[in-house]
C-alpha cells in the first residue's frame, strides 16, 4: 500500500512514523530562562560587552561550632575560634561553587560577605550572582574544567576591568586569628588609672592576629594558584562578648595572569548628565 501523493511527491509514512518514534526518546529543548541577579543595569552590560552574562543569584552559609569556655582568659592564640572561623568560610564558600555549578555558571562576582561571631558558634553567609561567558572558548574551557568556578567579591564592574587587563579571579581568600589579650596585673591597673597611656596588652594582641592572619590570607590565594590578591579589606578589634579576646580578619580575591602579557587599559573620562545641579543665591556667599 503507498501513502497519500503530496505536491512534492509521494509522501514516506513509514519514515516519519520511525522519525516520530525515534523523537519520543529525545528529551525536550530547554526553556530559556530569565537571569536573576544583584547587579545593576550598567554592570550587567558591562558583562555583555566582554561576552559574559548573569545565570543566576546563588547563596552560600555554615554555621561552625566553637568550644565552650575557649573565650575564658589565656595566653597566644585562640585556636579553637580561629579554626572554626576558617571552617565556616570553606564551608559556605563550597555550597555557594556547588549552586554555581547547579545552575551552570563559571564564577561568581560581586560576593557580600556577612560574618556573626557568637560565644558558641560562628555564622557565614555569602551571597552573589553566578556568571559565565555566552560564548567560551575551548582553551578557556578546559582551564575551567582543571580549576573549578571562581568566587569573588569583585564587583561586576572590577571583574570586566580585571578580564580586559589579561587577568581573572581565582578564588575568594580569607585569613583570621583571635588572639588573647594579656591581663594586666592589679598594680599595672591601679598604676594606669586616670592616665593617657598605651594599652601595650591590646597592641601586641593586635599585632599578633594581624600577622596571622595576612600569613593565612596568602597562603589561601597561594593555594589557589593566585598571583596576588586584590580589594582586600580588613577589620579588627575586641570580640563584642569577650573584650579581651582580639579579632583581625582579612578577605579578598586572589587573582592570576591568564594573558601573555599584562593588558594596559587606557581610563576613559564620563561626565553623567543626570547629576543634580546645586543652585544657591550668589549674592548670599560671605567674603
Amino acid at each position: 500500500m503507498s501513502g497519500p501523493e503530496s505536491p512534492a511527491g509521494p509522501v514516506d509514512l513509514k519514515s516519519q512514523m520511525a522519525r516520530a518514534a525515534a523523537s519520543l526518546h529525545d528529551a525536550p529543548a530547554p526553556k530559556a530562562s530569565a537571569a536573576t541577579s544583584d547587579l545593576s543595569i550598567d554592570e550587567t552590560l558591562l558583562l555583555h560587552s566582554i561576552d559574559w552574562e548573569p545565570v543566576e543569584l546563588v547563596f552560600g552559609a555554615a554555621v561552625v561550632s566553637v568550644p565552650g569556655g575557649v573565650w575564658n582568659w589565656g595566653d597566644g592564640e585562640i585556636v579553637q575560634a580561629s579554626d572554626a572561623h576558617a571552617k565556616a568560610i570553606e564551608v559556605a564558600s563550597l555550597h555557594m561553587d556547588r549552586q554555581c555549578a547547579h545552575v551552570h555558571g563559571w564564577g561568581v562576582v560581586g560576593v557580600s560577605v556577612d560574618v556573626a561571631i557568637h560565644s558558641h558558634h560562628i555564622d557565614v553567609r555569602l551571597l552573589g550572582t553566578a556568571v559565565r561567558p555566552t560564548r567560551p572558548k575551548p582553551t578557556e574551557k578546559r582551564q575551567f574544567d582543571n580549576r573549578g568556578g571562581f568566587i569573588s567579591d569583585l564587583s561586576a564592574r572590577d571583574f570586566v576591568l580585571l578580564r580586559q587587563a589579561g587577568w581573572a579571579p581565582v578564588g575568594l581568600t580569607f585569613g583570621t586569628s583571635f588572639v588573647y589579650a594579656p591581663r594586666r596585673s592589679a598594680g599595672t591597673v591601679l598604676q594606669q588609672k586616670g592616665q593617657n597611656v598605651e594599652l601595650a596588652n591590646l597592641t601586641t594582641a593586635m599585632y599578633s592576629a594581624r600577622e596571622s592572619a595576612m600569613e593565612r590570607l596568602q597562603a589561601s590565594a597561594l593555594s589557589l594558584g593566585g598571583q596576588g590578591v586584590v580589594a582586600v579589606r580588613v577589620w579588627e578589634g575586641p570580640v563584642s562578648f569577650a573584650a579581651h579576646a582580639i579579632q583581625f580578619s582579612a578577605v579578598g580575591t586572589a587573582v592570576r595572569l591568564e594573558a601573555d602579557a599584562h593588558q594596559y587599559c587606557q581610563p576613559q573620562v564620563v561626565l553623567p548628565l543626570d547629576d543634580s545641579v546645586v543652585q544657591f543665591d550668589a549674592t548670599s556667599l560671605r567674603h
